[in-house]
């Protein structure tokens, strides 16, 4: 199976989202007088996911144009017999669209003349107190709050895989690395926490930059406003948004440029994640004999050509390349919006914008697979923590903590333990007690190792010392159970949070085309 073939989906696919099985029927006359309670749910094996992929810039064109259908109508800003007429023009170009290979225009001046074409040209009559400039900034936060959508949504499948991975091993000692070079032992369960932990604070910027996405332009025409008392609040519940752009002049010059250099923000932080927990596997590739590699075949690694003793960790390097391309292209908004004035389209572009956080999504995506494919063996990482003395600062916080010598004394004394046994090759396991006493009499004159021979073997046990920490979010099982447990219940908040904001703009649009349908019907 290929890289591609997994691919989610809704990264490819194109489905019948609920507003345009509903667009169809109306254009099809299947509509009736029943439409008011007609079921606007998700026709089966249709996810969220697809319905957010389908809603490109003409469908939010479409949407917009129904709303202010309904709303002018209502509020006397639009002759109902004609508002009529204007939404049979605007079904016809809705049903039009759906044809293989119809037309789908992204921008108000090309889909007017459809409108035109269909109704004549008092379907124009629609644009009052309109302008391309906000609709075209509600049709990309549009778009862009269902592709943050789908990014929290990989990012919490990946995260809860992070997760699991981590409760099944709370036992497993590893190595930890600073600066490169092995400088604890650590519980595996307790160093993906703490990827887990950062993930988690990207979920966090996602529902925060959400809400700021989640606004609505229309209505404030190009910069000020319009003569026209539109009724705004409205239409941004119509639309599935929180509320409105308050200030006019923010609406579609600031606020719009804004977003997706936020945006380009996170999915930096989220592919530079990435790319550390990947990097961070593929350095034990470099060793001869791996405590942990990528389960064999299935994409997951290659054979060389040349060399048949290389299983290359071909997901590990294609998820890296793909974090890197996250990053590279999460860098074209903050580059197009220096140096513009405000409102400029430079950074709008919403194929560029999606791309952007869809490639996001697929390092996350990458990463989910690479740590459902990895294979640890715990015996060789405790062997590996145990070839060298990433245990030895336990030494020195023992002296102090139980017998006041200051650290930096009780450090000395470890690190002279450290040269000695690194110059006579002594692994910490077999480290001479009688050494240990001597070097610590010479490091502290007048002074005997206040450790007795069992309680420096103690000290040097990478399993006692992860076990037996005694701060909040150290590697100590307890704190584990605890972290685990609270990880998955915060995993739970988001993916309601995820499902409530799908469940809000689907209702919303529910609501907008069933309102439709009355004016359709006179």
């Amino acid at each position: 199976m290929t890289r591609t073939s997994r691919r989610p989906l809704w990264r490819h696919a194109r489905s019948l989202a609920v507003p345009a099985v509903v667009g169809l029927l109306l254009t099809t006359g299947l509509a009736s007088s029943q439409e008011q309670s007609l079921d606007v749910r998700p026709a089966a094996g249709v996810t969220a996911q697809q319905q957010e992929q389908d809603r490109d810039q003409f469908f939010w064109l479409a949407q917009m144009n129904k709303a202010t259908t309904v709303i002018n109508s209502d509020e006397g800003l639009l002759d109902p017999e004609k508002a009529t007429d204007i939404a049979a023009a605007l079904r016809k170009v809705i049903l039009d669209a759906e044809a293989p290979d119809a037309e789908r225009p992204s921008t108000v001046v090309n889909f007017e003349p459809l409108l035109i074409e269909a109704g004549g040209p008092d379907v124009t009559l629609l644009h009052a107190g309109r302008s391309s400039q906000d609709m075209h900034a509600t049709y990309r936060a549009a778009i862009l709050r269902d592709e943050m959508l789908g990014l929290a949504d990989q990012l919490n499948t990946t995260s809860r895989t992070l997760v699991e991975l981590a409760a099944e091993h709370t036992g497993t000692i590893v190595p930890n690395y600073t600066n490169g070079v092995a400088a604890q032992p650590n519980s595996y369960a307790h160093y993906l926490l703490g990827h887990a932990a950062g993930f988690d604070r990207d979920a966090e910027r996602i529902r925060q930059a959400y809400a700021r996405i989640d606004r609505s332009a229309m209505g404030t025409t190009v910069l000020n406003g319009t003569g026209w008392p539109l009724n705004r609040e409205r239409m941004a519940e119509y639309l599935g948004f929180a509320g409105v752009v308050d200030n006019a002049y923010d609406a579609s010059q600031i606020s719009s440029m804004d977003q997706p250099v936020e945006v380009g923000s996170i999915v930096t932080s989220v592919a530079l994640r990435t790319g550390n927990l990947v990097e961070d596997v593929l350095t034990q590739y470099s060793q001869t004999r791996p405590w942990i590699l990528l389960e064999e075949g299935d994409g997951n690694t290659y054979v060389s050509s040349a060399m048949p003793q290389k299983a290359n960790p071909g997901l590990l390097n294609d998820t890296r390349s793909d974090a890197s391309h996250a990053v590279t292209l999460a860098q074209g908004p903050v580059v197009q919006t220096h140096n513009i004035t405000p409102g400029m389209p430079d950074p709008k572009d919403v194929s560029n914008n999606s791309e952007m956080v869809e490639a996001g999504a697929t390092a996350l995506e990458g990463l989910d697979e690479a740590l459902q494919a990895l294979v640890i063996d715990p015996e060789r990482a405790l062997e590996e923590v145990n070839s060298d003395w990433t245990a030895s600062q336990e030494i020195a916080d023992v002296l102090m903590r139980d017998h006041d010598l200051p650290f930096r004394e009780g450090h000395h004394v470890a690190s002279e333990i450290v040269d000695f046994a690194r110059a006579n090759d002594i692994r910490p396991l077999d480290f001479p007690y009688a050494e240990a006493q001597r070097i610590y009499t010479e490091t502290v004159p007048g002074q005997e190792l206040p450790l007795t021979e069992e309680q420096f073997r103690a000290a040097l046990d990478p399993v006692a010392i992860v076990n037996n920490r005694a701060t909040s979010g150290g590697s100590q099982p307890a704190e584990l159970d605890r972290m685990i447990t609270e990880a998955q219940a915060r995993l739970t908040t988001q993916d309601e949070w995820i499902a409530a904001r799908r469940g809000h703009i689907a209702d919303s649009l529910a609501s907008l085309d069933r309102d439709f349908a009355g004016i359709v019907q006179g």
